[in-house]
């Protein structure tokens, strides 16, 4: 017996900015969403005849765009926001280390849960979270971070953090919110055997993601690459986000970040920092030879008065650059599609640099960038046929975008524009602009209420 045909989405009669190599757009063209797949896309009304087609959708009004990818984030700072609010980064970290270090697994699924849904309700369909702390006694922290996005919908990459330095070693972490070096390596390998999935249409990846320089031994920075390399799975840390740290480096190690990390063994194709905002030539002529991707937080790095990354540089260099909204305690919004605008307005700011980045540029830093940093750029960043189907429709004849003529530069220069469908892997998200997956009012009592018993536990010591 022949085998099914797979149930097809059309969506027509919209903008479509594809994001692929030759940045190729329709002012009105349709999208075939076949299964999990994009089947085809092209310019005017949808090929006749095609069978079983269970939607068809008239995108009148609206851009159709690779859904977002986020690259850098903390999920379980959702229930810490609003703290700290005037610190720079190494303070803020001293500030709230104690209250981190008292989370529990209903603490991390609940900021799971309000991490994911800020996102995916604002075009996020592949999202990622760097949690590296995992107090002795808390439970389940990363199932409960996988179980939050799998009952969301959204494609995710956990990139399972670790901390073995504390403040006994002259680092910033309490002694008791760390792990050991034995404990740390053993946890991220049970993580990764348990959870990666290494196929095409992966829903869960896991990555190996000590935390820093400034938490982190020198023996977890080398075993956690000589691991991740064994496994077969990315690798992923902070780097080069402040000057503080860069002087830390220099009287720990007698060097700077990016020559420690290479030191380390952590320059590579297959690894990913966030920040990098203090990068000199060398530093960026290292990351581009090695194709070590950047994942850019610009409000995160504005908030803690961090600095400007040099994205405009980086990406003249050839270093694969995405988006990151960081953790929601140095980031409160919470959204990616926000740092579309900001990534550009921040990396503009001086004389004469009006042009450091356009729109089509932060929209492809948004979703193309990101599929690269994740590794995944041959399965969705772009629309292209074959491609995973994780895209989004904007919609831009509203108030907000309606008299700004070039769909692009409507949702990057302008409002955070709404989100009338968002697909992954061919499944709706978000429909008219709410979450349809989970119950948006459920997930913020239950955030609201796990802030409120960390708070209770901190103040009681």
């Amino acid at each position: 017996m022949a085998a099914q045909a797979a149930a097809r989405t059309i969506i027509e009669n919209c903008a479509i900015a594809t994001v692929d190599a030759n940045d190729t757009e329709y002012a009105s063209g349709y999208v075939v969403v076949a299964g999990n797949r994009i089947e085809s896309i092209g310019a005017g009304k949808a090929p006749e005849g095609l069978e079983n087609v269970v939607r068809r959708i008239d995108g009148t009004g609206h851009l159709v765009t690779p859904g977002l990818v986020n690259t850098h984030h903390h999920f379980y700072q959702w229930i810490t926001r609003g703290l700290a609010t005037d610190h720079n980064l190494f303070n803020w970290l001293v500030a709230l280390y104690p209250t981190w270090a008292r989370i529990d697994e209903p603490m991390v699924k609940a900021a799971a849960q309000g991490s994911l849904a800020m996102m995916a309700r604002g075009g996020v369909t592949t999202a990622m979270d760097h949690h590296y702390v995992y107090p002795k006694g808390s439970g389940d922290l990363s199932g409960a971070i996988i179980g939050a996005a799998s009952d969301m919908g959204v494609r995710f990459t956990l990139a399972r953090g670790s901390m073995d330095a504390s403040e006994k070693d002259g680092a910033l972490p309490p002694d008791f919110a760390v792990e050991t070096l034995e404990g740390a390596l053993a946890a991220t390998e049970e993580t990764v055997k348990k959870h990666h999935d290494a196929s095409f249409d992966a829903m869960t990846q896991v990555a190996v993601a000590p935390c820093s320089p400034f938490s982190v031994s020198t023996a977890l920075m080398k075993q956690g690459a000589e691991l991740a390399r064994r496994l077969g799975v990315r690798l992923h840390t902070h780097g080069s986000e402040t000057v503080e740290e860069e002087q830390y480096c220099k009287e720990l190690f007698g060097m700077g970040p990016t020559d420690y990390f290479e030191s380390t063994g952590w320059l590579g194709s297959d690894v990913w920092m966030a920040h990098c905002v203090h990068m000199n030539d060398s530093d960026i002529a290292a990351f581009a030879r090695t194709g070590t991707g950047v994942a850019h937080c610009p409000s995160s790095n504005a908030r803690l008065a961090a600095g400007i990354a040099r994205v405009p540089d980086m990406l003249k260099a050839g270093v694969p650059v995405g988006l990151g909204v960081d953790g929601t305690a140095s980031n409160e919004s919470g959204e990616l599609h926000t740092e579309l605008r900001n990534a550009l307005l921040i990396n503009r700011l001086g004389a004469h640099r009006e042009a450091a980045l356009n729109a089509r540029q932060a929209l492809r830093l948004g979703t193309y960038g990101g599929a690269q940093v994740l590794g995944r750029a041959d399965q969705i960043g772009s629309l292209e046929a074959g491609k995973l189907a994780d895209l989004v429709m904007w919609k831009i004849d509203g108030l907000g975008h309606s008299t700004i003529a070039d769909p692009v530069t409507a949702i990057v220069f302008g409002a955070a524009a709404p989100v009338t469908l968002s697909l992954v892997n061919g499944k709706p998200v978000v429909e008219d602009n709410h979450l349809i997956t989970v119950d948006e009012d459920v997930i913020a009592r239950e955030a609201r209420a796990e802030a409120q018993r960390l708070a209770r536990i901190v103040a009681q010591g």
